[in-house]
């Protein structure tokens, strides 16, 4: 009974230890597929086929579904992990890109860059409930505060970052930006944003509650992605032409480190934990792996052509 005992405690252990390990996912423009990375042991374990050009991408706060938008089918494509294949599709307006998902996790909204507008989807339904217009044309990423009041929008070709009242369903503010603003990311508390703006190679952080810029803190060459660290202090932005990623000290608003990566980094994603940073290096078809204690970089993983992004849970 002792011994029985013990190897259902050793197995139950390891399905645990297995099924918290964090998984990455990596939508891959060009091949039209997911690469999936366990957060582990850094490596490739799936490839899902996943429309013609898949782009942003979140998944389910229950870890079940990927929620993936395929621009060339103007649709947001619902991936069941366990089957690991698309079993339902919604159409959305035209050109869409970065996907982000409420802290609630009860809506999904997709930024269209042709329509310039932001889809809201209903996770309980998997249907398009309603549609944002933004003033500012080419929205690429679209990311809630995290009290779920906002949801900031950057416009490529407005230069500006457009504030949508999530309970009023309507555009109510915009902040005008440097050239073509891409990453957005919010500190835990969600008492600041920070965003990347391409052309200017410049980051600008802003104060949430007023709904105001703060400072702008210059980048590497064509800075876009931004992730924050769980913790707040650490704010990491991709720069895609200086083939790196900076790092500034959240408090001083200050470059603290440069990290060279792949060719042409993209989106960003960090563990829960936040002890790694994935970067999709769009150029060089590979995924870097950074230690965030070191800031170095500990692995290059190969996946798909034109790998656009990357989320981690």
């Amino acid at each position: 009974m002792k011994k029985h005992l013990a190897a259902f405690l050793v197995l139950s252990a390891s399905a645990l230890g297995a099924h918290a390990s964090p998984f990455a996912y990596v939508p891959n423009e060009k091949s039209g597929t997911l690469s999936v990375i366990d957060c582990a042991t850094d490596t490739v374990v799936d490839t899902i086929a996943a429309g013609k050009k898949p782009r942003g991408l979140v998944v389910s706060h229950d870890g079940k579904f990927l929620y993936v938008s395929d621009q060339t089918s103007n649709a947001l494509l619902i991936v069941d992990l366990a089957k690991k294949a698309v079993v339902s599709k919604v159409v959305l307006e035209e050109s869409p890109e970065g996907v982000g998902i409420s802290h609630a996790g009860d809506w999904v909204v997709v930024a269209s860059e042709i329509s310039n507008s932001v889809s809201f989807v209903s996770t309980a339904t998997n249907q398009q409930v309603f549609s944002v217009k933004t003033k500012g044309k080419n929205p690429e990423h679209a990311e809630f505060s995290p009290d779920g009041k906002w949801l900031y929008v950057s416009a490529e070709e407005a230069d500006t970052l457009d504030i949508v009242d999530v309970a009023k369903r309507e555009q109510v503010n915009s902040i005008k930006l440097g050239e073509r603003p891409r990453g957005i990311g919010f500190s835990p508390d969600g008492s600041k944003a920070y965003v990347a703006a391409e052309i200017a190679s410049t980051v600008y952080v802003i104060d949430v509650p007023g709904q105001t810029l703060i400072t702008q803190i210059k980048a590497g060459k064509f800075s876009n992605g931004v992730a924050v660290h769980p913790d707040g202090k650490h704010v990491y932005i991709s720069n895609g032409k200086d083939a790196s990623v900076s790092v500034i000290d959240a408090v001083s608003n200050k470059m603290i480190a440069t990290i060279p990566v792949g060719k042409r980094p993209w989106n960003m994603a960090l563990t829960p934990d936040g002890k790694k940073l994935y970067v999709a290096n769009g150029r060089s078809n590979s995924v870097s792996v950074l230690d965030t204690e070191s800031n170095k970089v500990i692995k290059e993983i190969p996946v798909g052509e034109l790998p656009w992004g990357v989320v981690v849970q």
